[in-house]
């Protein structure tokens, strides 16, 4: 083992942390996610900052909650002084490259007020979330009547695509995300009733085999230090798997749905809104859970393969060694629990990720394998990065903490009370449906290892759950007169957050302790003679002479 000057830093779209066996899925089987887990560390409690795949990703890649970067949700752009992962790791000394997804919306109005243009270095490194670009690749190419939802999204993956046979104009859709019949109808991926069929694509051509090789394209040819952050785009939908996955799981691997009528017929206004949406009703049909989880697990068990062909070529190219490497979420997917489709919401199924960090140092060698309980989020993900390339801390602007010291067995718990989440939906029909207005249109969450309390602008009530002894948050609290003590305790918890001071990224503390041990440059404030000043600061003061006024202007004519 060595002490790693390289970090891999994989990102998975819309896992659950609960699909991998690691984590305690009974059917799933993830044997080589596993074994990264038993070569580092695998946190429990880990969470990230949003409930979107946008607002999620830019909080992890600035290190700064939601409401400090102000890229609240997917499209909404990331104010171009915003500083990221690629600004912090190239200080240090460490390059920092994308392969695979961002979600990142460039601001374009920003760019042009300061003169800033793509094909620049500064110019693309803006538009590209900080990193230089190996092959990004959004994922998602669907078009409708007013367009392509992404213009970029899977081109280069198309163009692959194209040059082995797919053919037409977006074999994206037309083949690595819908299925054929036997007249050669394309059965597309957007109706989840064909989620349980294979993908008409063979397997080495789809989209996480094709990503993973251009990841290890990339180490191939890197020049150390490097930071490669290997984002994938499924398990994210479209739904479908190519074979032998599509056909690998069925009911009996199924996890049961967890959703009670109790709580429908009670559900709080926003969750009752959310439950009732589109995607609400679709996943709360059991026909259609039933087609999307052998997909969603199929797509699952082709990313933990490829995890093992990545490792192995890591271990033949002595990168195992030299190397940090994370292994993450962007957030769940409530496949149907608690009456909800997609990841909107604060439940853990959402908001609560798998993360893995092995580091090969061998100050980690005594954590190796363990479980860590800390309260973890994936803004600490940054500064842990930061912390490897040997930077120097930047607490002024990131507003998480580096794992090193919990690798290192130097601590077990981060120095934080409690974990935050929002959800910003302004911008969506949910809003409309409640009637609240666009600055209304706002929620927060504030948990421990014991509570959580769920925030809504707008006059609504909060929320509350046990997460001890209601580990599945099916009971809440939150109007229970019995917890007012505890709702109290926790808006406590989330009023010290909102004081926190993280707009001013421009002065480092070590700078402010400065400033306030005053100032020497003859700004003399407050002091009633000469005899009580401090000889040194006013040393351009005294002993001076000068001639009377009238000696030197001209008596007026």
């Amino acid at each position: 083992m060595a002490t790693a000057k390289n970090v891999l830093f994989i990102m998975l779209d819309q896992l659950r942390w609960d699909y991998l066996s690691c984590y305690g899925h009974p059917h799933l089987k993830t044997p080589n996610i596993d074994r990264l887990a038993e070569q580092g560390v695998r946190f429990n409690r880990a969470y990230v900052q949003a409930p979107i795949c946008g607002a999620s990703r830019m909080s992890v890649l600035t290190g700064r909650y939601v409401n400090s970067n102000g890229a609240t949700w997917n499209k909404v752009p990331l104010p171009v002084g915003q500083p990221t992962m690629g600004d912090h790791l190239r200080k240090a000394g460490m390059s920092c490259w994308l392969v695979g997804k961002t979600h990142m919306e460039a601001d374009v109005e920003g760019m042009e007020r300061l003169g800033l243009k793509r094909g620049t270095v500064i110019g693309d490194r803006v538009a590209e979330c900080g990193f230089d670009v190996f092959e990004r690749d959004d994922g998602l190419r669907p078009e409708g009547p007013d367009g392509l939802y992404d213009e970029g999204g899977a081109k280069a993956y198309n163009d692959y695509l194209r040059s082995k046979g797919y053919d037409g104009d977006n074999p994206w859709h037309d083949y690595a995300n819908s299925a054929i019949d036997a007249q050669g109808n394309v059965l597309s991926g957007w109706f989840l009733e064909n989620s349980n069929k294979p993908a008409n694509i063979a397997e080495p051509d789809s989209e996480t085999p094709y990503m993973t090789r251009r990841g290890m394209d990339f180490m191939a040819q890197a020049q150390d230090p490097w930071c490669l952050h290997l984002s994938l785009i499924k398990p994210h939908w479209p739904y479908l798997a190519p074979e032998p996955y599509a056909s690998m799981y069925g009911p009996q691997d199924f996890l049961p749905v967890v959703r009670t009528q109790e709580e429908y017929d009670t559900a709080h206004p926003v969750l009752k809104t959310l439950m009732t949406a589109p995607v609400g009703k679709a996943f709360s049909r059991d026909e259609a859970r039933a087609a999307v989880l052998p997909g969603y697990m199929g797509l699952i068990k082709q990313i933990d393969d490829q995890m093992g062909v990545l490792f192995k070529w890591m271990e033949d190219t002595g990168r195992m060694t030299d190397t940090l490497i994370v292994l993450t979420s962007d957030h769940g997917d409530f496949l149907g629990d608690h009456w909800l489709g997609e990841k909107q919401f604060f439940y853990d199924s959402s908001v609560r990720v798998p993360l893995i960090v092995y580091d090969p140092s061998p100050e980690a060698d005594a954590t190796r394998g363990t479980v860590s309980d800390a309260l973890v989020e994936l803004i600490d993900l940054v500064p842990t990065f930061l912390d490897v390339a040997g930077g120097e801390p930047a607490d002024h602007v990131l507003e998480g903490y580096s794992l090193l010291p919990i690798l290192h067995g130097q601590t077990t718990e981060q120095p934080r009370d409690v974990v935050i989440c929002e959800y910003d939906f302004a911008g969506t029909p949910i809003r409309a449906r409640l009637g609240v207005d666009v600055t209304d249109a706002r929620a927060f969450m504030a948990a421990n290892k014991r509570w959580k309390l769920i925030h809504f602008e707008g006059g609504f009530r909060p929320m509350l759950f046990d997460l001890e002894n209601d580990p599945d948050e099916m009971t809440d609290l939150g109007e229970s007169p019995a917890h007012e003590a505890v709702i109290a305790e926790m808006y406590g918890h989330l009023h010290v957050w909102f004081r926190r001071c993280h707009q001013r990224i421009t002065q480092s503390r070590t700078q402010l302790e400065e400033m306030g041990r005053g100032t020497r440059k003859g700004v003399t404030l407050g002091v009633y003679s000469e005899d009580e000043a401090n000889p040194e600061l006013v040393c351009k003061y005294v002993g001076r002479r000068a001639k009377p006024w009238q000696d030197i202007v001209s008596p007026a004519s």
